[in-house]
């Protein structure tokens, strides 16, 4: 194993904790967990009220063009020194055995040549902030929000063959988030910043390269998500590099299909944080492939998720490779190395409260208002575009309104936003093959109720919400969990341990009523009047009023 030893068993009788970081959009969370099952602290940073210096806005730096979204990786550096610190008071640090960092997919930073040996001779007595600010050939970070590729993704599309060949390759479809159009075009408009570009990390792999004192090695779960790699071949594609940019592949780390531990944390970590030398880092990971771990989905085919978060995102496990020639949806890596499926919605948690901004309602008033509507919302339909939209692919903002909902009408625009979500959730789903029987749900929205109770109407199944609303963060501790403890020998399986951190861990189970459940898909329903609205708002479909009019006749009288 590379960077030295795992912890010494001997030890392990005196430290059972184990420790994910999940660096998301907004904030960087800390999850603690014990070898028993049990969560040990939970801690959260918020990047724009910690930080305000920065100027964020839900962690992203706003400017003139909607379609850009950066974020300073300063901000993360000085987020997970003050996190290592919090958990060193807390008196934690020497009882942890491994790390494991999720963060926001899709995101990519940039380093000069001097980032390996800075990293390797960082002074204890002085923040990383400090002394790793000159190590970034390009001074922000575009993540996942971005949508100002398109021109790239059709550059990389055509010299590849085609979508569907990009996406039989790449496991997607050229995106406008991922990193391989996101380095096309940083190397077409900055090409001697480019030039200076003597690594390319994604979030995960830079956030584990600072824990460990490394470059660190990105794995198959963010890795299959970039436009970059041969998902069938578990490498980096030599025929997408070449698209991409020249000389890209002595600029990436290493890729690595499934979970690995890559060192022990640095001799930094060590005697700045108070770790003891020996605790391991595990491969990071992208949030959703965590929140995969963090749900108990690794080899479960019978159960899918949704995570309700900044974005909204749907997904599940495969144990064979599936693609959809459609263009929707994604395939990532999981931790045991074999596949994942996903959906992303950008118009997720923020058009959910941009709404309940709009009428000065909190969440609780917002759910009271689904549970105390009727189902179907007398054929009121919104498409929330607030921000450009990533399925369906819109580039170009706007939210429409049919069927009389007007914008001053309070309960109509909470259901609309709500059914809505769900009900693109639904159609575009529909690629990934059989319907779960039961719908596991993750992240902040998991708390409303009301939203829970409409996902069952839609996708006529069970729910259940978790203990821990963070499964990325969780994930990560788990995946920590077994890497370390196999690495010793103390053999533990996937379903061991989603027995052990999941499966008690539930906190919610919602039924859906069959009478709503007809509003959405019986003959007429609002499935077909939604899909109607959504054709005919990007340019494929006919004028929806007389479908609309006949869902009211049927559903509303």
């Amino acid at each position: 194993m590379a960077g030295g030893e795992c912890v010494k068993v001997e030890m392990m009788d005196m430290r059972r904790l184990f420790l994910g970081l999940d660096l998301s959009t907004q904030s960087l969370t800390a999850v603690v967990i014990d070898r028993s099952g049990d969560f040990i602290e939970q801690f959260s940073i918020n990047f724009d009220e910690r930080y305000p210096s920065y100027k964020t806005e839900g962690g992203v730096l706003i400017g003139e063009d909607p379609t850009v979204a950066h974020s300073d990786p300063n901000m993360w550096m000085e987020a997970l020194g003050d996190m290592l610190l919090l958990l060193k008071e807390k008196e934690l640090t020497r009882q942890i055995c491994s790390i494991a960092v999720s963060a926001q997919q899709h995101g990519s930073v940039y380093l000069n040549a001097s980032f390996e040996e800075k990293l390797s001779s960082l002074n204890p007595s002085l923040s990383m902030s400090q002394q790793l600010n000159t190590i970034f050939s390009r001074s922000t970070a575009p993540i996942w929000m971005d949508s100002s590729t398109n021109a790239e993704c059709r550059e990389i599309t055509e010299a590849l063959g085609g979508g569907t060949a990009v996406a039989q390759l790449t496991g997607s479809r050229a995106t406008e988030r991922f990193a391989g159009p996101q380095i096309r075009k940083f190397w077409k408009e900055k090409p001697k910043d480019y030039e200076n570009t003597a690594h390319i990390a994604l979030i995960s792999s830079f956030a584990t390269s600072l824990l460990a004192g490394i470059i660190a090695p990105i794995d198959g779960g963010d890795g299959y998500g970039t436009n970059l790699a041969d998902i069938q071949g578990s490498q980096w594609s030599g025929q997408a590099l070449s698209a991409i940019a020249p000389d890209l592949k002595a600029r990436l780390p290493k890729l690595v299909p499934q979970d690995e531990i890559v060192g022990n944390v640095s001799d930094y970590l060590s005697e700045r944080f108070d770790f003891l030398p020996e605790t391991a880092v595990v491969i990071g990971s992208g949030d959703n492939p965590c929140s995969l771990v963090g749900l108990g989905l690794i080899g479960e085919t019978g159960h899918q998720a949704v995570s309700l978060g900044t974005s909204d995102t749907y997904f599940g496990y495969l144990p064979e490779l599936a693609v959809s020639d459609q263009g929707e949806g994604h395939i990532f890596g999981s931790a045991d190395g074999k596949y994942m499926a996903l959906l992303c919605f950008k118009n997720g948690s923020l058009a959910r409260e941009t709404i309940k901004d709009r009428f000065n309602l909190s969440w609780v008033e917002f759910s009271e208002l689904l549970m105390n509507t009727r189902p179907g919302n007398a054929g009121q339909i919104m498409l929330p575009y607030f921000s450009p939209e990533i399925t369906p692919l819109v580039l170009n903002p706007r939210v429409w309104r049919f069927g009389e909902l007007s914008e001053p009408e309070k309960a109509g625009n909470v259901r609309a936003v709500a059914e809505a979500q769900i009900l693109s959730m639904y159609l575009h789903s529909e690629w990934m093959g059989t319907r779960p029987q039961t719908i596991l749900v993750t992240a902040g929205g998991s708390e409303n109720r009301g939203l829970l109770k409409v996902i069952s109407q839609v996708f006529n199944v069970e729910v259940h919400s978790f203990e821990v609303k963070d499964s990325a963060a969780l994930g990560a501790a788990i995946r920590a969990t077994h890497c370390c403890l196999n690495r010793l020998g103390e053999v533990v399986s996937w379903r061991d341990l989603t027995d052990r951190y999941v499966r008690d861990k539930v906190t919610e189970k919602i039924k859906p009523d069959q009478d709503a459940v007809r509003v959405f898909h019986g003959e007429n329903g609002l499935l077909e009047v939604y899909k109607a609205c959504e054709q005919y708002a990007l340019g494929s479909g006919k004028d929806p009023e007389d479908k609309i009019k006949k869902f009211k006749r049927i559903y509303c009288s």
